[in-house]
């Protein structure tokens, strides 16, 4: 009798790519199928003229191989999953607590709106703010230092008139006192509204803006 040759099909040797059921009970199956022909081949080779194992042994560590890469596939699976259900917990637990991003929309209330301007280094800031329709409502220039620094706004406009609440956007440039532009970016403190769990990964609600958790800066309170 001649050895066995192809006994492992293609759909086991590419069963590594998926981690379902079915493909371990095929892979089990087949080992079985296996396992049986080389069995009936053995009792019934040529004692004279054994037959060469190696190509058995291939064909055994092949199945190996492939079953062990199903447990691992299905492993990861497992991991993933853990993982998105612990990000999901960990951003419901966001919700009402006050955080800090990087962004450029903040709430008008009672007490002004409230920016934190970081400069790389001393200069002259140009402010512009404007409301949720882009409408420009506010423009002013600021000396600014290295590094973070408040900004408030108390919600009167250049004419004097008192705007209402709502989301504004602050748009800041600055240049040194050589007159180079230098960076200036900006954050705001603000509550979690509400957290999107149909996105992967989960998407918080600040401010009316969407960020992911590892878009924080910072998480004030709780």
């Amino acid at each position: 009798m001649t050895a066995i040759s192809n006994v492992l099909p293609t759909s086991a040797t590419t069963a590594s790519t998926t981690a379902n059921a079915g493909d371990a009970a095929e892979i089990a199956s087949n080992f079985t199928q296996f396992l049986q022909l080389l069995t009936t081949q053995l009792k019934n080779q040529d004692p004279l003229s054994p037959m060469d194992t190696n190509q058995f042994t291939q064909q055994l560590v092949e199945f190996s191989q492939v079953e062990q890469q199903l447990k691992t596939n299905s492993s990861l699976s497992t991991l993933v999953t853990l993982q998105q259900s612990a990000q999901a917990t960990s951003a419901l637990e966001l919700v009402g607590a006050t955080v800090v991003v990087n962004g450029a929309n903040a709430q008008l209330t009672p007490n002004g709106a409230t920016w934190t301007l970081n400069a790389t280094k001393p200069a002259n800031a140009t402010i512009s703010i404007a409301n949720s329709t882009g409408q420009t409502v506010y423009t002013g220039s600021f000396a600014v230092s290295a590094g973070p620094q408040t900004f408030t706004w108390d919600g009167h406009g250049n004419d004097g008139r008192l705007w209402p609440a709502g989301t504004y956007t602050l748009t800041a440039s600055a240049v040194d006192a050589s007159g180079q532009s230098t960076a200036i970016s900006t954050q705001v403190q603000a509550p979690v509204d509400s957290v999107d769990l149909t996105q992967n990964p989960p998407v918080l609600s600040i401010n009316g803006q969407n960020y992911t958790m590892n878009q924080l800066q910072k998480i004030v309170s709780r």
